[in-house]
């Protein structure tokens, strides 16, 4: 018997249109309640979807005690929202940003390890039968040791996207393009290629008028021994998420914008690699894009199941830890900020407005 878990959803703007969307398409995930501090668009939203529409979400948690809740709002109210959750007795399923600080992120993870409620942070780049068959080949070594990569996250966004009230400032959104936008490519980044080391960064305002970065440059050392360039734009009219792994026997390539499937991956074998080699390297038969279907199946299957999160959502914090070593190290002025480190670092961080580097004619 498949049991049928209860979810909510916390904030009904764009971005949760997409977990009503895939809730409707999982067997394990019924909608049943909806929260949203405009009142009108919480009842468009269930109108449209489903689900009670409740004033508050403390209203919601008391009367409904759904399974899930599914929290859909600015990063600025992760945190609270998600150990509120967690207290009453839901797992969380939370976009990312997960949290406007690591410290933040960490107070969601231990009420997580404190209430036995499982924490599932959105990187919906992780899945998809490509990106699966990519990991097996690295951590089985059948591609040989990683050795270089490249992850840009190159976009567009004009001044409006800026303009928004809690968009480009650090006290409201904890960061610009590297939290907002890049931590996608970043997490997708580090789960191919495992544990992270430390981080070299700059960050750049070049065009937006912003208190926050439009552009920032790093370098990421992993475990394994493989360097990283990360480069983040929102100033990039062609629009690209890319990444590359160079490996001592093939170079692994994945271009798109938002979404993947296999058409934007390719393997590239290095010379003399025998092609009875690179035919067993071949993409799978069946294709499942990128998406938060494929990612919330597994957690509800999970979820449902009472095991441990499936590695499309596990490690929570990893790619949180890189962006703000990144932030971290643009604070020390391009320091190295190794990942033993980065806690202690950044919590002497008193203010992130100077890390960011003016280069626009006729200013410092």
């Amino acid at each position: 018997m498949t049991t049928t878990l209860r979810a909510a959803i916390v904030g009904t703007g764009a971005i949760a249109h997409a977990h009503a969307e895939s809730l409707a398409q999982i067997p394990a995930g019924e909608l049943v309640a909806v929260t949203d501090r405009d009142p009108e668009s919480a009842r468009a939203f269930s109108t449209r979807f489903g689900g009670v529409v409740y004033g508050t979400l403390e209203e919601l948690l008391e009367t409904e005690q759904p399974d899930v809740v599914h929290i859909c709002t600015p990063p600025g109210v992760h945190a609270p929202q998600a150990v509120a959750a967690m207290e009453a007795g839901a797992h969380v399923v939370c976009e990312k940003p997960a949290a406007l600080s690591l410290a933040e992120l960490d107070r969601m993870i231990d009420a997580s390890e404190r209430t036995g409620r499982r924490l599932a942070i959105v990187f919906q780049q992780r899945t998809g039968t490509a990106a699966a068959h990519v990991k097996d080949l690295l951590d089985s070594g059948a591609l040989g040791r990683p050795l270089v990569g490249v992850c840009q996250t190159l976009w567009f966004r004009d001044q409006a996207y800026f303009d928004v009230p809690w968009r480009g400032n650090w006290a409201t959104e904890g960061g610009g393009p590297t939290l907002g936008h890049a931590i996608h490519q970043i997490d997708l980044l580090a789960y191919l290629l495992g544990e992270w080391e430390s981080v070299r960064a700059d960050l750049w305002r070049l065009d937006r008028e912003t208190g926050t970065e439009d552009a920032s440059t790093a370098t990421v050392t992993f475990d394994s021994g493989a360097v990283a360039s990360v480069v983040t734009s929102a100033v990039s009219p062609r629009e690209v998420s890319a990444i590359r792994i160079d490996t001592e026997r093939a170079t692994v390539t994945v271009e798109h914008l938002y979404g993947h499937g296999h058409d934007h991956w390719c393997i590239t074998p290095a010379p003399g690699v025998p092609e009875d080699e690179v035919a067993r390297w071949a993409l799978p038969s069946i294709e499942e894009p990128s998406g938060h279907v494929p990612l919330l199946r597994e957690i509800y299957a999970a979820l449902a199941a009472g095991t441990a999160l499936p590695h499309l959502a596990s490690d929570p914090a990893r790619s949180f830890e890189i962006v703000t070593a990144v932030y971290s190290s643009a604070a020390r002025d391009g320091a190295c900020v190794a990942r033993e480190r980065l806690r202690e670092d950044a919590s002497r961080l008193a203010s992130l407005e100077s890390t960011v580097t003016e280069r626009r004619p006729g200013r410092a």
